[in-house]
């Protein structure tokens, strides 16, 4: 587990100066198209990122939270994977207009991907710097020896001994290789960096320390990051946004102030609910009924609808539309507009009760 946090804590990022979006995600939709059943993934998400920002997207197993990702590069498995509509902007450049010649190029070099598990995302025979080297050789008009010479600067950047360059991935632990991971990945300098669940694998020491060295690198660089992850004391740590994803769809947005500090999609609060209290430790965890739906058989209306205690008839059937909170506030909810209903209200009472 990753700090503990309260929403007390969490105050409003500074203003960015700089408006440049490095990516735009409009009306995404994913679907794995099987023999006798299609599984939506990712239902027509929406998402913006200015250079320097940093976003949470959360949610649990199965939200959909990797395949949006893997859509950002256009490596979504095909089959049975196809990306059914929707357009991904990188740097202004639409992805999936590109050629398999030109994903190539910005793979690496604009938007880079830090994946799940560094055991198997690094090669057992070659040594890392040479595996660093590789990228920047690939991507730049380089000598070798310059490459590696990269390669060196990023791991001492990560906090490796550039002498360690010649030893290979079996000679690192856990927590080193992730390092080295996040080396590769941001050896050209790319624009967007995908991290999914980069901290899972590690100890809680590490884990600090990695997500420690990511913040100061995406100052240092002014890398845009997409965090994935369900852990909401790595998105009080490291994010200015956060994005809540459930059954392949946004149901809250805003930034960490928003969404921390007055949550307003029940599936939001659920979350929140089932952390511990650090200022009262007797308090018991109150965790989200059910599980995640079916993606396969997912509902016209709120797919929420069975495990939500605010539920009602129309929730399940009735056409989900964006709700604006505030000007950087949204929702997803059935009953948001209906006249009367007020979560903050509610969830006052009942805890006053």
């Amino acid at each position: 587990m990753s700090d503990v946090i309260t929403r007390h804590e969490i105050v409003a990022p500074p203003e960015t100066a700089n408006d440049e979006i490095v990516l735009d995600i409009k009306d995404l939709v994913v679907h794995y198209v099987l023999e006798n059943e299609t599984v939506e993934a990712v239902n027509g998400v929406s998402l913006q990122l200015k250079k320097g920002q940093t976003i949470g997207v959360v949610g649990e197993t199965g939200a959909g939270k990797t395949s949006m990702a893997l859509a950002v590069l256009n490596l979504v498995p095909s089959p049975p994977g196809v990306i059914k509509s929707g357009s991904i902007s990188v740097c202004g450049s639409d992805v999936l207009k590109m050629s398999t010649k030109q994903l190539e190029k910005i793979r690496g070099k604009d938007v880079s991907m830090i994946f799940q598990d560094p055991m198997t995302s690094l090669n057992p025979v070659m040594t890392v710097g040479a595996q660093i080297a590789e990228s920047v050789k690939y991507h730049e008009n380089v000598t070798n020896d310059e490459a590696f010479k990269r390669a060196e600067e990023m791991l001492e950047l990560v906090g490796i001994p550039k002498a360690r360059a010649i030893e290979y991935p079996h000679q690192f632990s856990g927590g080193m290789k992730q390092r080295v991971v996040i080396a590769i990945a941001l050896a050209c300098n790319p624009k967007v960096l995908l991290a999914d669940e980069p901290t899972s694998a590690l100890d809680v020491t590490i884990q600090a320390q990695v997500l420690d060295m990511m913040s100061e690198l995406k100052e240092k660089l002014g890398t845009a990051l997409v965090m994935i992850t369900h852990d909401l004391g790595v998105v009080a740590k490291v994010c200015d946004l956060v994005a809540v994803m459930y059954a392949g769809r946004i149901v809250e947005y805003g930034t960490l102030e928003d969404v921390f500090n007055s949550p307003k999609h029940p599936y939001t609060e659920g979350l929140f609910g089932s952390l511990p209290n650090i200022e009262d430790r007797k308090a018991e965890l109150i965790p989200i009924p059910g599980l995640m739906p079916d993606p396969t058989k997912l509902p016209v209306g709120c797919a929420f609808e069975p495990r939500c205690r605010y539920a009602t008839s129309v929730c399940r059937d009735k056409r989900l539309n964006n709700h604006i909170v505030s000007d950087t506030h949204t929702v997803l909810c059935a009953r948001y507009d209906e006249p009367g209903f007020n979560i903050d209200l509610l969830r006052g009472g009942e805890n006053n009760g």
